[in-house]
């Protein structure tokens, strides 16, 4: 698009229609600031992995009343589209990032100008709750407005189903039709109040008691297991403490600075639990307790961060792939010694995550489904096969699932899972990092490591999609020595043997990823995000131990091979 064309598309929104302050803003960014107006206006905010996110402000590609109410305006012609003959219904929530509570009002509105039922969280909630209350009272469709743990000038929308799970192709595809084919005067926002219901303690003791049955196993030891518990500034704080509380854990110390919601998260560089920084105050303040475990959740409560005690009582923090195969292990020996696995029964990751989750279901007798990333795709499984129990499952970016009555990741079930294997495992004379040793132990010993490259912009989005031409185009033949037997390439849903030339069809949907697979187990994985300006690197390498006590030194070579791997990629 030409800065004549992106300047031409900003005056649209200097009509009558638009609000003045608005209109101010507009006009400012074409007077002074050429730069930020052709961020600004240059495209269309889309879905990707978790639906729509972006930095807020005026323009078609910021998050915005208008940006958010063309959507709405077009999710509800498509669900009257599909359900002519149904009284349609939404349920509504959001995060504490700066403006959730204003935006979603402003979605809530355009859904009840356009004659649809709306429950609106009063106030805010965790991200797991708004995919039960879809289900739980039968709605259609479900919003959250939420950028998880992006920084603080970030905002999202990210859109659920009947399921409870988010959408998945064809319908994204069919709804970014319908919101493409509106203009933003064909936006409805005044609403009818009729169709406007507040919730909030229904919902939260109808959530928190599924939350405690799934993921409460009675556990021994718990009076004598201390928690450090950190929101970052986020919505856990809402129903995390009482959910402890309730399956009957008594030593919960909540780190009181980072309890009060904040969208500016001043206490973090970032509200990722995925980076050891978030965690810094619970960990100085579990030091400061001698408290068995940290547990940090994200700004929107999907994802969560643990750390735990050594061998030599030092406190650690465990990457999502580590706890996923824990938790993954205490269900399926649950389901085991309750001789409930006839079969029928599955476990499931996704295609950058740890390669150990398929040696589990192997070794447990349940089936294992790989999705592409993101967890809507996990929740399609549990939609497409209905006559399967799901177990559990997650994704090396620190989300779970336990069962199926939420169909997203859920740090509040996880968090509470988490806390059940650490004390059992304490009240047992073990720990939650000698039985991750000893998985290692039985299984295989796997090193995984992510890196993410930031490419901000329009020049950056176009060095990403460059990388992956050349990865494509030029293919490594060799890693660290060792040759590349296998690569697949989701955009082609091919799967190429490199030593023979055979392909093979990948049945999983189209996606831009690129898998390289070695003669010695390395796996590593090229993916652009789809809700940040990054492109990301998964890296997997496989070594063995025949006792835990060998898993210090077996991990620092296997370290040593991953950045052996980064140095050769040339990607610091």
């Amino acid at each position: 698009m030409t800065a004549e064309d992106i300047t031409t598309k900003a005056k649209g929104w200097l009509t009558d229609f638009f609000d003045a302050e608005t209109k101010k803003e507009v006009q400012n960014l074409i007077d002074n600031k050429p730069e930020e107006l052709k961020e600004s206006f240059y495209k269309n905010l889309e879905f990707g992995t978790g639906g729509m996110r972006g930095i807020m402000g005026v323009g078609s590609n910021r998050i915005n009343k208008y940006t958010l109410g063309k959507n709405t305006q077009g999710l509800s012609n498509y669900l009257q589209k599909i359900y002519p003959d149904k009284e349609l219904k939404v349920a509504i929530a959001y995060d504490c990032r700066h403006n959730s509570d204003t935006l979603a009002k402003v979605v809530a509105d355009v859904f009840a100008a356009n004659g649809i039922k709306v429950f609106l969280f009063s106030e805010l909630r965790p991200t797991p709750e708004l995919s039960f209350a879809v289900k739980h009272l039968d709605c259609q469709c479900g919003i959250v407005l939420t950028a998880s743990h992006n920084p603080p000038e970030y905002n999202g929308y990210k859109v659920y189903w009947t399921d409870g799970g988010q959408i998945v192709p064809p319908q994204d595809y069919e709804i970014i039709n319908e919101i493409e084919a509106l203009s933003f005067e064909d936006i409805k926002f005044d609403a009818d109040q009729s169709k406007m219901q507040y919730i909030d303690k229904d919902v939260d003791e109808a959530f928190i008691t599924a939350s405690v049955e799934n993921g409460n196993f009675n556990t021994p030891g718990k009076d004598d297991f201390s928690i450090v518990f950190t929101s970052l500034h986020g919505t856990s704080i809402t129903l995390m403490p009482e959910v402890l509380k309730r399956a009957g854990y008594k030593n919960v110390h909540v780190v009181e600075e980072q309890a009060k919601p904040d969208g500016s998260f001043p206490t973090v560089i970032s509200p990722n639990p995925e980076e050891p920084e978030a965690l810094a105050m619970a960990l100085k303040k579990a030091e400061e307790l001698k408290a068995d475990m940290v547990i940090g959740t994200d700004p929107d409560s999907d994802r969560l961060g643990i750390a735990v005690r050594n061998n030599e009582g030092e406190m650690t923090l465990l990457n999502g792939n580590q706890t996923m195969v824990l938790m993954t292990r205490f269900l399926l020996e649950k389901w085991k010694n309750a001789d409930r696995i006839n079969g029928n029964q599955f476990i499931a990751s996704t295609i950058v995550s740890t390669p150990m989750m398929k040696v589990l279901a192997k070794n447990y007798d349940v089936e294992y489904m790989e999705a592409l990333t993101g967890f809507k795709w996990i929740a399609k499984m549990v939609k497409d096969f209905p006559n399967k129990q799901f177990i559990g499952g997650g994704e090396e970016s620190f989300g779970y699932m336990v069962g199926d009555f939420v169909r997203d990741k859920d740090a509040v079930t996880a968090s509470l899972l988490a806390c059940e294997i650490a004390a059992n495992a304490k009240a047992s004379g073990s720990s939650f990092y000698k039985q991750l040793l000893q998985c290692y132990e039985e299984f295989g010993l796997y090193k995984e490591k992510l890196i993410s490259l930031v490419k901000k912009g329009i020049s950056g989005a176009d060095e990403i999609k460059q990388m992956m031409i050349d990865l494509r185009e030029n293919p490594i033949a060799e890693i660290d020595g060792a040759k590349v037997n296998y690569v697949e390439d989701y955009q082609s849903s091919t799967r190429k043997n490199m030593l023979t030339g055979d392909k093979e069809t990948i049945s999983i949907p189209k996606a831009n990823v690129l898998i390289y697979y070695t003669e010695d187990g390395t796996k590593i994985a090229a993916r652009p995000s789809g809700t940040e300006p990054k492109i990301k690197f998964y890296f997997s390498v496989k070594g063995e131990i025949s006792n835990t006590a060998d898993y210090d030194h077996e991990a620092s070579k296997l370290d040593a091979k991953i950045d052996r791997i980064i140095d050769e990629l040339k990607l610091k």
